[in-house]
């Protein structure tokens, strides 16, 4: 069986591509992948570079070397043909260049616009909401097949320690929290100046309290560092740092705090132990919830203007004298609109993981981040409620891979 994947950022990639590839190759370890990175304002660029760590069997094709692809050029290591095309990830018109270039059928997940829905062989949903919105949008009935959520099973996987280790350390954080800034270029700027300034404040107040910062594996020495020595933006109100290597592992340490912060790489082997996290939106809260870890979502709005966002909008910041106030304007704008953010609290219709959202300071921020560490009964009714919500959605990998693999019709 030959199948190629498409895909784009960080969350995609450990959240969907991890375990569906993880669970091809142990059903099928005769597959023939080719995982296809495509452009994307939200990937960190080192996508490719991890997926090849992680996967030395796949193909993995970077950005550039798509795109000269799908331009019609010859390009070394690309096949000729695959039998399916899967996108997991990005802009849905790169994985229709795929099908077309490498001559396949071709399968979505969570995912159809309407201009590609008549095109699809399959379309795999999360969950019965979600099978609604592909049929509302064009699929057919008969090719639509819920197999559920692959986070949970990249989260459980990467917290059993089924993937290879990227920090080698052991479990940091029993009883403690875990600082999880985002892995996207503008947060590792702007938010790990943040929570570190977050986590200074709560080591004075509780020092009995162990702190970890959980960094992405997409994330490098040299940008970590940048960002540290630069402290983040202006109105972020975020402490300067710098890196230090210790014998046990990488840490951070604040400019005015000689007490060094442990960084671990994979967050949800150390994360099952926490008492308590600190994240952002994204993939993320789905995986901390399916680990039952309760968790605060920060979602600081002191400097919207630097956001990513999807589509043209994005690049409203670089017109001259009027594209700053725009691009603030849109982003308070969008949040505004969203009752909810965290896609736990979405799923569950109420606030799970208590969300920090507006204008943040790190002194309040670490208040409440206390508040909640302190409130045993809090976090013990969050945690079993929080794991229940995707205890179904374990096994998606298996059964997504098992309709690739068999050339399964959906529905």
């Amino acid at each position: 069986m030959r199948v190629a994947i498409s895909s784009n950022g960080p969350g995609e990639f450990s959240g969907w591509v991890r375990p569906l590839v993880t669970a091809l190759l142990r059903l099928a370890p005769q597959t023939d992948v080719s995982l296809f990175f495509v452009p994307d304002d939200y990937a960190t660029g080192r996508e490719a570079d991890v997926a090849a760590r992680l996967f030395p069997g796949v193909r993995v094709i970077p950005p550039r070397a798509y795109v000269a692809f799908a331009l019609g050029r010859r390009t070394p290591g690309v096949p000729e043909t695959v039998d399916v095309v899967q996108y997991l990830g990005g802009d849905l018109l790169h994985a229709a260049r795929l099908r077309k270039r490498l001559r396949a059928r071709l399968r979505t997940y969570k995912f159809a616009p309407r201009r590609y829905a008549r095109r699809l062989e399959c379309a795999y949903a999360l969950d019965a909401g979600n099978a609604r919105q592909l049929m509302a949008a064009g699929v057919p009935t008969g090719h639509v097949n819920v197999v559920g959520n692959l986070a949970i099973d990249g989260a459980l996987a990467e917290a059993a320690g089924t993937f290879p280790s990227s920090d080698g350390r052991d479990d940091l954080v029993p009883g403690g929290i875990l600082m999880l800034p985002g892995s996207r270029k503008n947060e590792v700027a702007n938010m790990v100046p943040f929570f570190l300034q977050t986590a200074v404040y709560m080591r004075k107040q509780r020092p009995d309290i162990p702190i970890a910062f959980a960094i992405s594996p997409f994330t490098t020495h040299a940008e970590l560092a940048r960002a540290l020595n630069a402290g983040g933006h202006r109105n972020a109100w975020g402490a300067r740092g710098r890196l230090i290597t210790l014998p046990g592992g990488l840490a951070i340490r604040a400019d005015d705090d000689g007490e060094p912060f442990a960084v671990v790489r994979d967050a949800m082997r150390h994360a099952r132990h926490a008492r308590l996290a600190l994240t952002l939106p994204g993939t993320k809260c789905i995986e901390l919830a399916a680990l039952g870890v309760p968790a605060v979502v920060c979602v600081p709005l002191n400097a919207p203007e630097v956001a990513v966002v999807n589509g043209p909008l994005q690049y409203l910041d670089r017109l001259p004298v009027v594209g700053l106030p725009l691009k603030r304007a849109v982003v308070v704008g969008v949040d505004k609109r969203f009752a909810l953010t965290a896609q736990p609290n979405i799923d569950a219709g109420c606030m799970l993981m208590p969300e920090l959202r507006g204008t943040l300071m790190p002194g309040e921020v670490a208040r409440r981040m206390l508040a909640y560490a302190d409130d045993a009964p809090a976090r013990a009714e969050a945690s079993p409620t929080l794991r229940a919500l995707y205890a179904a959605h374990a096994g998606a990998a298996e059964r997504m891979a098992r309709s690739l693999l068999e050339g399964q019709a959906c529905g």
